[in-house]
């Protein structure tokens, strides 16, 4: 998915399910890193995909937050 396109999708969201889409990337993130500290990980790049969708999600949080 396009950047631009999952910003609006994450802007239509309510401030409930952004949070529960924040925990639940938060959660793949530990799962990712767990992965790679045993050597099972075969896509390191995913890391630093649920990383970046982590703080886009946070920057829509925020800008909410001001409205």
């Amino acid at each position: 998915m396009k950047t631009k396109d999952y910003l609006k999708d994450l802007r239509t969201l309510a401030p409930e399910e952004l949070n529960a889409k924040l925990v639940e990337a938060k959660k793949e993130l530990f799962n990712l890193r767990f992965q790679n500290a045993t050597n099972q990980l075969d896509n390191t790049g995913r890391i630093k995909e649920v990383r970046r969708d982590i703080a886009r999600i946070q920057t829509v949080m925020s800008e909410t937050a001001g409205k």
